[in-house]
């Protein structure tokens, strides 16, 4: 057979692979291009739940490149298929060196609660709702909440202190290494994100904002709160509604959503309105109701589960097929039981005179930013004014995201309210944009109440600094970024400085005199967030408030709660 023709493939062995042979018999273009085929799949970024080849699949691979190599003895230069090999595997050691030397990506857990509690007090255990006995641990926590209990005096209290569900939330996560990194209420409703501690120095630019859309869109009762961040480079927003009651006001909810998403603006340049993020979220007591259908009807498809007879009448659904902008989202399939109404303290559909028809009321969907800042964006990189939305695009790309949802569904188990929780689980995939906190903090020396303390911080990348940023000392286990036993401010009490290191004083009486296991945070106040952490470390007790016999009168407020929680 003439050099250069593509060859006969040789009998497969019972193994189900090549045995070693001549060239002319067996090694052809198509085998080379298999090669590449794997060797690109072996390469590539790992994009799904199916991240990487078996083991099984990698043996085979090696088998198969021992058998070129034996090929390729017997291969003669001057024939034109030795050339044609030779750019082809030239080829392949392009792709994995370009592969290679790309930054890998990165997985994270996203843990997402929609809950209309009803105005009741969080129950005793939220451990199901948080699936905190389970072995894949959340990266992020987001819970909004609807009717919130905010009656004039429970409100106020809760203006002062942290409320009942904020409290419950925060100390349910903190001994796991969780802290609350925003919160935003108004009157009914409340959203909260929750952080591993590690991530807490890539959570930047954290910002909140919220709509009214009860009477008269004045009244507080209805509407959205949302919260955005930048998560390790990428711009996320979490959107949490509770839109208008009963069935004949569909149009109204829509009407409701997009007023939400035209008048909420954040203080940012790339990201001023909700939509203009990477990856959007939007949650909570949505109040579609399932029309046209029965309520008899309704709960027989939910006696049988056949809860797929029930989605064409959904009637958030409905509109989707009406509003461009509900096209933009995202929903997993609705393959649990309805979450409204029912009866308090059971698992029992309305059963009072109103017997309201069940419905899917509480809802999580999402929102990724599409690849095009818009359908002329070819057009747009020829215009000076739309250079930001093609740097956009090629920052995109540079540093891709990916969302996929492992978990869409309600629980059962609590029923104090008369709409049962649900839950959203999501793997965000992306590549990182920074792996360095802005800066880096260390304590000086020992510390005790006995001596002033200093510490030592150095930037490590340039940001904007404010003469309203500081740094708290804060105990292991710490829920919150106000949950400081101290602070100082970081321009005011710096004692010494270089390029390099910066040294900023704490008196000795802010420093608790029983000492502990403590982390010193920097917060920037432009940023509205912790941009540095130190490695935990130990204060010593106070060997003067020992010898002294530990008076109370010398007690810290850090060292009387200490008392108290022991």
């Amino acid at each position: 057979m003439e050099g250069g023709e593509e060859l006969s493939e040789a009998p497969e062995s019972d193994s189900g692979l090549r045995e070693p042979c001549k060239v002319e018999e067996s090694f052809s273009m198509g085998d080379i291009g298999h090669i590449l085929a794997v060797t690109r799949r072996e390469h590539s970024d790992s994009i799904s739940s199916d991240a990487t080849q078996s083991t099984a699949s990698k043996l085979a691979l090696r088998h198969r490149l021992n058998q070129l190599m034996t090929c390729l003895d017997d291969l003669d230069p001057e024939n034109e298929l030795h050339d044609k090999v030779v750019k082809t595997l030239d080829n392949a050691f392009v792709v994995c060196g370009t592969r290679a030397s790309k930054p890998k990506k990165d997985k994270f857990r996203l843990h997402i609660v929609t809950w209309n509690v009803a105005t009741v007090e969080p129950p005793d255990d939220v451990s199901s709702l948080l699936h905190l006995n389970s072995p894949k641990g959340a990266d992020l926590y987001v819970i909004g909440l609807q009717e919130v209990n905010a009656r004039p005096l429970r409100f106020v209290f809760d203006s002062v202190f942290d409320d009942p569900w904020s409290h419950c939330l925060m100390t349910s996560l903190a001994p796991r290494q969780y802290i609350k990194v925003a919160s935003i209420r108004m009157q009914g409703l409340l959203l909260l994100v929750f952080s591993k501690l590690k991530h807490v120095p890539f959570i930047r630019d954290i910002r909140a904002t919220y709509t009214r859309t009860g009477i008269f869109r004045y009244w507080g009762n209805k509407g959205g709160l949302s919260v955005r961040m930048s998560f390790y480079g990428h711009t996320l927003c979490f959107l949490n509604c509770h839109l208008a009651a009963h069935m004949q006001y569909a149009s109204e909810r829509v009407d409701e959503f997009e007023y939400i998403m035209d008048t909420q603006t954040f203080d940012c340049k790339k990201t001023p309105k909700v939509i203009d993020h990477r990856l959007v979220f939007w949650f909570g007591d949505l109040n579609f109701r399932i029309q046209d259908h029965g309520i008899h009807f309704v709960r027989s498809c939910i006696s049988s589960q056949n809860y797929n007879l029930l989605w064409s009448k959904d009637q958030l659904n409905v509109m989707k097929d009406k509003e461009e902008l509900l096209q933009q989202f995202e929903e997993g399939p609705l393959e649990f039981q309805p979450t409204y109404k029912f009866d308090l303290n059971s698992d029992t559909y309305d059963t009072s005179s109103k017997k309201r028809k069940p419905a899917w009321t509480d809802r999580i969907l999402w929102r990724l930013r599409p690849k095009d800042a818009s359908q002329d964006a070819q057009e747009e990189k020829r215009v000076d004014a739309d250079i930001g939305k093609v740097k956009q695009m090629e920052e995109d790309e540079e540093y891709p995201l990916k969302i996929r949802q492992d978990l869409y569904t309600s629980n059962m188990e609590y029923s104090i309210s008369d709409h049962k929780p649900v839950i959203g689980v999501f793997t965000l995939e992306l590549r990182k944009m920074y792996e360095t906190p802005l800066v880096q903090l260390q304590p000086e020396g020992d510390w005790s109440a006995d001596i002033d303390a200093m510490v030592v911080y150095s930037p490590l990348q340039p940001f904007k600094a404010s003469t309203w940023d500081w740094i708290g000392l804060y105990k292991v286990g710490f829920t919150s970024v106000l949950d400081y036993i101290t602070y100082t401010w970081v321009k005011d009490d710096e004692v010494a400085f270089n390029e390099e290191l910066i040294q900023v004083y704490i008196g000795k009486e802010e420093i608790p005199v029983r000492g502990g296991d403590c982390v010193l945070c920097y917060f920037s106040s432009h940023l509205n967030c912790i941009i540095g952490m130190s490695e935990p470390f130990k204060v010593h007790g106070s060997k003067v408030a020992i010898e002294e016999g530990l008076m109370p009168e010398k007690l810290s407020e850090f060292d009387r709660a200490e008392q108290v929680r022991n």
